[in-house]
């Protein structure tokens, strides 16, 4: 009887909290009788390695018309993070469309070992599929076979009965097939072998009529023919470290990182793919959204159409030259006017309003070590020659060669099927490695994968581990470094990939329809952008969406 008694309390407790709840909730959002105002086009806008603090960093050179206008007629968010690790291009593209996480979207990295095998997998790769546009089969082998829940693209699609015209565009290929999801009207991609942008024959058979016309330009040549110097007097670069540092790479047959960069069209020649280092990959990249729209009469058509644009040498420049460099704040500047290009050709094509642009990054970067060395901050080289030792000292104790598949994304991945085969304890051979890597001053933490939930690791550490972890594709330990820690091979430059705020903190700016002004720091998380974007379309969310609305753009 008391049992009876007691659980009808809880049940009229739970009633009058949910109707209190829901009153107080409806006193807030009142339904929309007007029709919906939805936008005739949605660009987004992913700046590769796009650090938050570059919005201000280099604000007084920004013009009028690019970051600026974004800032000063969009909604910027200045408190959004990354909810996993590892922070890199793949990951960061998938989950700002599928508002997941890569435990449960699939995509656990730019590449990832296969478990089963031990060989590396590329998170794009297809060889079902044919290149179309190029000779070269592996630049064009690619889908989004690998990609386990659908996009906000593919919502889209689906909405629409797949009128909306979706497209992907990138120099990157993963940064053009992820985002444009499963069935879009089209994905494109740079080709370093020809110069050309290019597809696979899973989206299509041939280059439609506007991609070839575009590539027979060559665009690129024009673009790189000057070379390039920096677009303000180089004095005026006083957010930068000096022209010539030890700590910056070199640009194709440069011997020092300095400008002027003359040698650039004889560079590309040689070897196309320089142009991703510069500022002019970012120009190209626009120049072919822009024929997309018109290619594809974007903006125009009854229902909305869903533009995805990467632009990707903002993170080639970061990753050779390092983000305290005059190369960096020029991409960035460049980059600005170029926007504010773009802008202006949105507002003639599409119509001032009626587009709705959002603007985010796929992670940040780290301080290149030798800028952080010689500013007294914590800094070093972080996991050398771990495989090697690991495999030396598993194969003194255990008696057996090659114990470690590899290690991926900060993640060991453990030979299984050797332990299996020899009848090995994975348990006692997990803990041997995490006693050997936790004797490494480098490292902060190491955890055993399966037991993640009941490590002793802080938070936001211990869930950003947990949302990167894919069982089926993630290794079995995971590393994490001591601050300001870079992998061996960035001795030049810098990387990104950890769970550090230069490479989870990222910018967010909505802009256009139904968009007012204004900024927030609350916290948000890149995974609210794909339902944020389901809530102005009056579309379903992404299937594995776990990211919430961001109510100071969807209420009104």
């Amino acid at each position: 009887m008391i049992k009876k008694i007691t659980l009808i309390a809880i049940t009229v407790f739970s009633v009058v909290c949910f109707n209190a709840q829901k009153s107080e909730s409806q006193k807030h959002v009142k339904p929309s009788t007007e029709s919906v105002q939805k936008p005739k086009l949605v660009v987004g806008l992913v700046i590769d390695q796009m650090r938050w603090d570059y919005l201000y960093r280099y604000q007084s050179k920004y013009t009028d018309g690019g970051f600026k206008r974004l800032l000063n007629t969009g909604y910027s968010f200045n408190n959004v993070m990354i909810p996993y690790i590892p922070t890199v291009t793949a990951l960061g593209h998938t989950s700002v469309y599928t508002g997941s996480v890569p435990s449960i979207h699939g995509i656990a990295g730019n590449d990832w070992t296969d478990k089963t095998t031990g060989k590396n997998v590329y998170c794009t790769t297809d060889t079902s599929v044919q290149a179309v546009g190029t000779s070269n089969a592996k630049i064009g082998q690619h889908s989004p076979k690998n990609l386990w829940s659908t996009t906000i693209t593919d919502q889209l699609g689906i909405a629409t009965n797949f009128r909306s015209k979706v497209v992907g565009v990138s120099l990157k290929d993963r940064a053009s097939i992820l985002p444009a999801g499963h069935n879009p009207t089209g994905a494109f991609w740079f080709d370093d072998s020809s110069g050309d942008f290019i597809t696979s024959s899973y989206y299509m058979n041939d280059l439609p009529v506007w991609v070839k016309d575009f590539n027979a330009k060559n665009l690129p040549k024009s673009l790189v023919a000057n070379g390039w110097n920096t677009l303000l007097p180089i004095e005026q670069y006083t957010e930068s470290t000096s022209d010539n540092n030890k700590w910056e790479g070199l640009l194709g047959s440069a011997k020092t990182p300095t400008f002027p960069y003359s040698n650039l069209a004889a560079d590309y020649e040689v070897k196309k793919d320089n142009i991703r280092s510069t500022p002019f990959g970012n120009t190209l990249t626009l120049k072919f959204a822009e024929a997309a729209i018109d290619g594809y009469q974007m903006g125009r058509n009854a229902d909305t159409d869903f533009l995805a644009i990467n632009i990707a040498s903002t993170d080639y420049a970061g990753h050779k030259f390092g983000p305290n460099s005059i190369e960096v704040e020029d991409v960035y500047l460049r980059l600005d006017r170029d926007l504010a290009a773009f802008f202006k050709m949105l507002d003639a094509k599409v119509g001032k309003g009626k587009y709705l642009v959002f603007l985010t990054a796929d992670h940040g970067a780290a301080h290149a070590e030798g800028y952080m060395e010689a500013n007294k901050m914590a800094t070093g080289f972080f996991g050398e020659e771990f495989e090697k030792t690991l495999n030396t000292m598993l194969k003194e104790k255990f008696g057996e060669d090659k114990m470690i598949w590899g290690i991926d994304n900060y993640q060991v991945y453990l030979n299984q099927n050797l332990i299996k085969e020899k009848n090995l304890d994975a348990d006692e051979i997990k803990g041997e490695v995490i006693k050997i890597l936790k004797a490494d001053p480098t490292v902060l933490y190491v955890v055993d994968l399966d037991e993640v939930a009941e490590a002793s690791i802080p938070e936001p550490i211990k869930t950003r581990i947990i949302n990167g972890y894919n069982w089926q594709r993630s290794g079995d330990i995971q590393v994490i470094s001591h601050d300001g820690m870079l992998p061996p091979y960035s001795k030049t430059g810098t990387t990104h990939s950890v769970w550090n705020s230069y490479d989870a903190h990222i910018p967010l700016i909505f802009m256009g329809t139904g968009i007012k002004n204004g900024q927030s720091n609350k916290p948000h998380f890149m995974t609210d952008i794909a339902p944020t974007l389901a809530q102005i379309l009056k579309i379903e969310n992404p299937s594995g969406c776990i990211g919430n609305p961001i109510p100071e753009v969807t209420e009104k």
